[in-house]
């Protein structure tokens, strides 16, 4: 690698840490926002709250850093056009590949990254992130109810309590729970206390009455009526508060926590429906060629500043040009994927919007050859 090599690879690398970093730092806190009332009003601590907001920031950065990649090589290289150090190195014998090809080496490097995060980092933090999340939701429920709210465990039970005693005493108790199809069960209590047990969060409820609706049996005489209301006076009474008993067998995996492999073959014992099998091989697909285009955009970009009658105030067009095309690419390529997870037989739409640019904008920094120019004009 010259000198010349190492000064631009320097300034690009310093400005896509900076940018990747700054951009993905905004991304967590707006994200993480909606996480902060579990620290201030629901008593979970706050290295809990960074634990899981951090486990966010693998996925963040494989979607931000093609993005980056190609701002980042675009703004650059327009940069160095404008304070004409291009055209001393272009005066100094260098090709149009030869200034490129440290952003074509950055760009390898991050679509070596974006492999990395999407094959491996990505599945491992988002199945940490959604343990958590279950975790917090099943069996830490206890610290999550508020008094005066109405908090929904799940979509089958509801707990509500007047206050909390600072011992951490419910008073006034309400839950509705709807687990058992068919017969739903009301219990009002006096006071109550949450325990944490190995199936997960158990209230013990003191002085109160359990009322359940329940359906009449077949053979019952007739005139019954098809539902009774019976009601229950106890003293001490113990409910679960888990959404089942073994929370591992009852939390699904969603796409983004499987493997390549089991994306593109998924297990028939699960017995998935043929829309979910379309859409985790769109996925895989997906997954696979996302991080080439942190090199095919970072071409594009190259393309733009690189070519074309240099001008004086001409960066501000380049720009806009450059990203354009790439607002174009993304939108295509949400398209395409959203396509493809319908039917796939669109999958190659997905290939097409990865390679094609980056080998048109390879193309056209080659000179386009093969494209007819117009003849020179003739000497007098």
């Amino acid at each position: 690698m010259t000198r010349i090599d190492r000064y631009l690879f320097r300034q690009l690398a310093l400005a896509l840490i900076a940018v990747t970093v700054g951009l993905a730092a905004l991304v967590w806190l707006t994200q993480s926002l909606r996480f902060i009332e579990l620290v201030l009003d629901r008593g979970l601590s706050l290295l809990v709250f960074i634990e899981l907001t951090s486990l966010m920031l693998p996925s963040f950065f494989a979607v931000i850093l093609p993005i980056t990649t190609f701002v980042v090589v675009l703004f650059v290289y327009v940069r160095l056009a404008g304070d004409r150090e291009l055209v001393v190195m272009r005066a100094a014998g260098l090709s149009q590949w030869r200034l490129a090809r440290p952003a074509v080496l950055l760009a390898t490097l991050a679509t070596a990254a974006c492999m990395l995060l999407n094959l491996w980092l990505v599945p491992i933090s988002h199945t940490a992130f959604r343990q958590w999340q279950f975790e917090i939701r099943n069996q830490l429920v206890g610290v999550l109810l508020q008094e005066g709210v109405f908090s929904q465990v799940g979509n089958d039970l509801t707990v509500y309590a007047r206050y909390r005693d600072p011992d951490g005493t419910l008073r006034g108790i309400l839950v509705h729970d709807q687990r058992d199809a068919g017969a739903p069960v009301t219990i009002l209590a006096e006071k109550g206390r949450i325990a944490i047990t190995a199936s997960g969060p158990r209230v013990t409820l003191l002085n109160g009455v359990r009322q359940q609706v329940e359906r009449a049996p077949a053979n019952a005489a007739p005139g019954t009526p098809p539902l009774r209301l019976n009601t229950l006076s106890f003293t001490e009474n113990s409910l679960d508060l888990a959404r089942a008993t073994r929370g591992e067998e009852s939390r699904s995996r969603d796409s983004r926590e499987r493997s390549i492999s089991e994306l593109l073959n998924p297990d028939p014992e699960e017995g998935l429906r043929d829309r979910e099998v379309r859409r985790y091989y769109a996925e895989a697909h997906q997954r696979l060629s996302g991080p080439l285009t942190a090199l095919s955009f970072a071409l594009v970009g190259l393309a733009v500043a690189l070519t074309g009658e240099f001008r004086r105030h001409g960066g501000g067009l380049r720009i806009a040009v450059g990203v354009s095309l790439v607002v174009g690419l993304l939108a295509f390529g949400l398209t395409a994927g959203n396509l493809a997870a319908r039917d796939n037989a669109w999958v190659p739409l997905i290939w097409l919007q990865t390679i094609l640019p980056g080998v048109v904008a390879a193309w056209w920094l080659a000179g386009a050859p093969g494209w007819p120019r117009p003849a020179p004009p003739a000497v007098p």
